[in-house]
C-alpha cells in the first residue's frame, strides 16, 4: 500500500519503452570523444533526473566506454546502466549490469560504491526482498552520512522510508529530511515531506499528514514541474477531505480537472475526479457524487488503473454500482 501511494503522489508511474542499441558503434564513437568519463556521467545523470531514461541510458554507456579499468567511474556507469533499465520495467536486462558494478565497485571509491549499494537496493526492492533491499539502503545511508554525500544519504534514507516497517517510515522520512536541511539539498525536500504525508496518511494521522503535504507543495512549487506542482495541490486536497474540512477540499480540488486537461494528464484527472465524488458523498449529493466517480472510472480505466492500483480501482466500481442500486434511480 505504501509504495503504490507514494508512487501516486510522486508522480513516476511511467513505461517507457527502449529502442535497441547498438553498443559496439556507441563505444567506437565515444572512444573517440574528449570528455572524461566523469563529465559525460554528469551529463546522463541530468537526463535522468529529468526522467529521459533512454537518453541516460545511451549517454551512461558512452561514460562506460571512456572510463578507465578498476575506476569509480566505470562502477557508477554499470551501476546507472542497470537502473535505466529498472525504471523502465526492463529488470531482467539490467540484472547483468547489476552484476558488472558488484565487480567493479569496492568501499573505497565513495561515489562508484555508494552509486552501487543504490542500484543493488531498488533491484532487492523490485524483487519483493524488502527486509534485503532495507538492509542495503541503512547500509548505503551510514556510508553517504559518514561522507557527507548528502544527496546519497537522503536518497537512502528515502528509500529506507519506502522499504522499511512501518514504525521505522516515520524515522526514516525525517533522517532524509535532516540530511537534506543540513546539506541545503533543498530540491529533495518536496518528495521527502510526500513521503511523511504519505506515511501519516496511511497511519491514520491525517492532520500531520496535512501539514507534511503543505510543506512538500512549498518545494515542488519551487522547484517542480508543472505536474509536480499539479500533484503537490491534489495531495493537499485530499489531505484535506480526509481531515473533514470538505471546504477547503473543494476549495483546492475543484480547478484541477482542467489543469489535468491542460496537460494531458488524464491519471490525475480520473484521481481528481474520485476525491471529487467523494466530496459529495460526504454531502450527501448522491447524484453528482454518481456522476463523478464515472467520470473518474472512465478516466482511471484509460489510464490502467487496475495495472498499478487494482484494489482502488475495485473499490471505485463498487462506489458505483452502490450509488446506481440506490432506490429512486
Amino acid at each position: 500500500m505504501k509504495s503504490t501511494l507514494y508512487t501516486i503522489l510522486v508522480g513516476v508511474l511511467m513505461s517507457y519503452s527502449c529502442a535497441p542499441i547498438d553498443v559496439q558503434a556507441q563505444e567506437t564513437q565515444i572512444q573517440e570523444s574528449p570528455m572524461a568519463a566523469k563529465t559525460i556521467l554528469d551529463k546522463a545523470d541530468s537526463l535522468f533526473d529529468s526522467r529521459q531514461y533512454d537518453a541516460a541510458r545511451d549517454v551512461y554507456l558512452q561514460a562506460m566506454a571512456t572510463a578507465e579499468n578498476e575506476s569509480s567511474e566505470l562502477a557508477e556507469a554499470y551501476a546507472m546502466i542497470a537502473r535505466c533499465y529498472l525504471i523502465t520495467d526492463r529488470k531482467e536486462e539490467g540484472r547483468p549490469w547489476v552484476e558488472k558494478a558488484k565487480k567493479a565497485a569496492t568501499p573505497d571509491m565513495p561515489l562508484g560504491w555508494s552509486r552501487y549499494l543504490g542500484v543493488r537496493g531498488r533491484f532487492e526492492w523490485k524483487d519483493g526482498q524488502l527486509e534485503k533491499a532495507t538492509a542495503t539502503f541503512k547500509e548505503m545511508y551510514a556510508y553517504c552520512h559518514e561522507r557527507q554525500l548528502h544527496e546519497r544519504a537522503i536518497d537512502a534514507a528515502h528509500m529506507v522510508a519506502i522499504t522499511g516497517k512501518p514504525q521505522e517510515q516515520i524515522e526514516w522520512s525525517s533522517k532524509g529530511i535532516h540530511e537534506a536541511e543540513a546539506g541545503n539539498v533543498t530540491k529533495w525536500l518536496g518528495p521527502l515531506w510526500n513521503n511523511l504525508g504519505a506515511t501519516y496518511e496511511e497511519k491514520g494521522e491525517y492532520n500531520k499528514s496535512l501539514e507534511a503535504y503543505l510543506k512538500a507543495r512549498e518545494y515542488h512549487w519551487k522547484y517542480g514541474a508543472e505536474q509536480n506542482r499539479l500533484i503537490a495541490d491534489w495531495a493537499v486536497g485530499r489531505a484535506y477531505r480526509l481531515t473533514g474540512d470538505i471546504q477547503n477540499a473543494e476549495k483546492w480540488l475543484s480547478p484541477l480537472p482542467r489543469w489535468c486537461q491542460k496537460i494531458g494528464d488524464v491519471e490525475f484527472e480520473g484521481l481528481t475526479y474520485r476525491e471529487l465524488g467523494e466530496i459529495e458523498i460526504s454531502k450527501e449529493h448522491a447524484d453528482a457524487a454518481l456522476d463523478y466517480f464515472m467520470k473518474a472510472e472512465e478516466k482511471l480505466r484509460f489510464a490502467k488503473m487496475p495495472e498499478w492500483d487494482e484494489k482502488g480501482y475495485q473499490q471505485l466500481q463498487a462506489r458505483i454500482t452502490d450509488l446506481k442500486s440506490k432506490p429512486g434511480r
